[in-house]
This record gives structure tokens, C-alpha cells and sequence, in this order.
């Protein structure tokens, strides 16, 4: 049975979730929401270390900018008002991405969330914000002065962290979308048809229970 100790989300379909229910786009996101509190909370139980979700893409700029306002306001909104809860299940927040680019506000209540957590040890929980890997990795590779592998990846944002172990990505398409594409090279892929939304506990089951029974040669035979 493979250990399992990283599960990495491309939340896919929540505008288009949001659209079959003949609502808005910006309704999805905020039922998308619910399935990531569900499934930090499945993960619990399961005993899951660390879990990524990917929040917003450098690339995510491109959106309408009343969508980009309603994402961050729902990022704000969330820490705002679950932050007993998030203490109380003992979370540690992290985030992956650049934060400079940020509202000042949504940057300065993500800071206050992941200070507030920072002694959290149940699971810890990454938020790709402002993330893209080929930036990234660029980041990385100029803030390294001895150049290998090992200091290459101190620079990374997932520094100290096991990389994923399992991709999950809802909606169909089968990319990485510039996600964790140094971290993801030895990870288990899964893609499904099923929108973010939707996605439920037996659907993380199903995929982990798939992934303890697969083999993992990393090269080897």
C-alpha cells in the first residue's frame, strides 16, 4: 500500500457549474467553496498531511474583472468568517503564489490567516494564490546560488513539503494549467469528468483507494 501524504486540486467547472444551474458563474465559485471545506474535512478524518488547492492562476487576471473581484472578496469573506473554524480543526494555511500583486486588503487578511495558524498541525492546507509554476520555477532558479536539485527546491514555494502524491483535476480537461509542474513529475494523475462542485467524498475515496493499490516505480522496475 503506497503512503499517502500529498494531494494536490485543479478545482475545474465552477463557472460552468454555475451556468448549468442556469445561475451565475460567480454562483459556482461560491458552491465551490463548500466542496473545499468538505473535502479538508474528509481529508481529516483520512489523515491526509497536506493538501493544495489551486485558488487563482497568474493567468486568472484575464477573467472578466468582476469575477476576479468576486474571487478575492470570497477569499476574503471565508477567512473572515471561518477562521474559529479553521483554528478549532486545526489547519495551518499556506500559500503558494505571489502575494505582492494582491489587493492590499485580501493580502493583509490572507498574512492574518496564515499567522494565526501558523501552529496548526492536524493538516496543512496550501493555497495556490497568485500561482503560476513557470514563474515560479523561474523564481527559484534565480534565487539559487549553488545550483542541484536539492537547493533548487529550498527555493520553491512548497519548500520543506512532500511533494503531491495524487493530482486531482474536476471538469474534464486533462492539463496542468501551469500547476506544480517541477512537484508533480512523479505524482498520480487522475482527471474527471465530474465539475468541481459535484466532486464528493466517495469521489476522493475512490481515487485514493485507486492510488494505495497502484504501482510507483520512480523510474525504477
Amino acid at each position: 500500500m503506497n503512503k499517502l501524504n500529498h494531494i494536490a486540486f485543479i478545482m475545474d467547472g465552477n463557472g460552468r457549474w454555475g451556468k448549468r444551474k442556469k445561475k451565475t458563474r460567480n454562483f459556482g465559485h461560491f458552491k465551490g467553496v463548500e466542496t473545499v471545506k468538505k473535502v479538508v474535512k474528509n481529508c481529516i478524518k483520512l489523515k491526509v498531511p497536506v493538501l493544495t488547492f489551486y485558488v487563482f492562476s497568474s493567468e486568472n487576471w484575464k477573467r472578466p474583472k468582476k469575477e476576479v473581484s468576486f474571487l478575492f472578496k470570497l477569499i476574503q469573506n471565508y477567512f473572515a468568517k471561518e477562521i474559529k473554524n479553521i483554528q478549532n480543526q486545526g489547519i495551518k494555511i499556506k500559500i503558494l503564489g505571489e502575494l505582492n500583486k494582491l489587493p492590499v486588503n485580501i493580502k493583509s487578511t490572507i498574512k492574518k490567516t496564515v499567522f494565526l495558524t501558523k501552529n496548526n498541525k492536524r493538516i496543512v492546507v496550501n493555497l495556490a494564490i497568485n500561482y503560476g509554476s513557470k514563474n515560479e520555477i523561474i523564481r527559484a532558479i534565480r534565487k539559487t546560488k549553488k545550483f542541484n536539485i536539492k537547493n533548487f527546491e529550498k527555493n520553491l514555494f512548497t519548500k520543506n513539503m512532500p511533494d503531491p502524491d495524487i493530482l486531482i483535476r474536476t471538469g474534464g480537461h486533462q492539463r496542468l494549467s501551469n500547476f506544480m509542474l517541477w512537484q508533480l513529475a512523479y505524482a498520480e494523475l487522475y482527471f474527471l469528468k465530474k465539475l468541481w462542485p459535484d466532486f464528493n467524498n466517495s469521489d476522493l475515496r475512490k481515487v485514493i483507494e485507486n492510488y494505495k493499490r497502484s504501482k510507483r516505480n520512480f523510474g525504477g522496475i
